[in-house]
């Protein structure tokens, strides 16, 4: 989608191209939030490159971010009831491909499941519970009204005119611990990787909404 803002927020404007292309992207959240950067990518033309590198590189919970609309017509219930999370991530029940799957937790497999869930339909379900693949449920509004890696990496995929699902995983460094700050720039420029932060998607949204509202 091109706009006449892309210019002013170029980090935007590389991570909706790289959408768009098939490519991921580091997303970075507040400093005072969770202070991690997560390997994003768009469901619809994500590719077992990008699986494995988040399999490899990344803490291994694979997660498909989700419209609202899509989590109620695929009826993924809530993962706990009342959830107490600090940041009320919406995770849902996990899944599995019904068919076409072995053990679920190659990349393959992973996958297949995520293209799966993308065909299944409230008529027409493609998905058991539980799996290997961990569905998000994005909040309408997106990170202009909460401001997580599942709402953006969402509204990525809505930028670059592609589903409303995205697929992400958070980046770990070698020894385990959180990828933060140069660490993350330096992998960022080994695997030639846009880096966008969810405060300039924010920004970049609040721009499109005050555009979008002048008169013509």
């Amino acid at each position: 989608m091109s706009t006449p803002l892309n210019k002013q927020f170029p980090n935007v404007s590389a991570a909706i191209a790289a959408f768009q292309a098939g490519r991921p992207v580091l997303l970075l959240d507040d400093d005072d939030r969770e202070d991690e950067a997560d390997i994003v990518a768009a469901a619809e033309n994500l590719s077992l490159q990008t699986m494995a590198m988040m399999i490899r590189d990344c803490s291994g919970i694979v997660c498909l971010c989700l419209d609202e609309a899509t989590v109620d017509a695929l009826q993924l219930a809530p993962m706990v009831q009342n959830n107490q999370a600090r940041h009320g991530t919406g995770f849902t029940v996990t899944i599995e491909a019904a068919e076409g799957v072995s053990t679920g937790v190659s990349a393959q497999d992973r996958i297949t499941t995520i293209e799966a869930a993308l065909r299944s339909t409230a008529q027409q379900r493609h998905i058991v519970s539980p799996g290997h693949v961990f569905p998000l449920r994005a909040r309408d509004g997106g990170v202009l009204t909460r401001r997580g890696h599942t709402e953006g990496s969402v509204d990525l995929a809505r930028l670059a005119g592609l589903r409303p699902a995205a697929v992400l995983c958070e980046l770990m460094n070698p020894d385990g611990s959180m990828a933060r700050g140069e660490q993350v720039a330096v992998y960022a420029r080994q695997y030639n990787l846009p880096v966008l932060t969810i405060e300039e998607l924010a920004r970049y949204r609040e721009a499109m909404v005050e555009l979008e509202a002048e008169p013509a």
